[in-house]
């Protein structure tokens, strides 16, 4: 039997997604807010690897994936 319920999300992890959720934003803004001083975006591309957050030309957006760590 597999467990399908979501692993827990790092502050970081969790910040960014209800960041996110909280209006419609878009990419630029999106970087521009959660950009570093590292070229190297971490919690950014973790989300986007993981499947938590969807990225296309015109909005940033929590995927249903995303959603469910937020309202564990």
């Amino acid at each position: 039997m597999s467990d399908t319920k979501p692993r827990p999300a790092d502050a970081e992890t969790l910040e960014l997604l209800t960041w996110i959720s909280t209006r419609p934003r878009n990419y630029a803004e999106s970087i521009d807010t959660w950009k570093s001083s590292c070229p190297h975006h971490a919690v950014w591309d973790d989300a986007v690897v993981a499947g938590l957050i969807r990225v296309s030309r015109s909005e940033v957006t929590v995927t249903p994936a995303g959603r469910a760590l937020l309202d564990v």
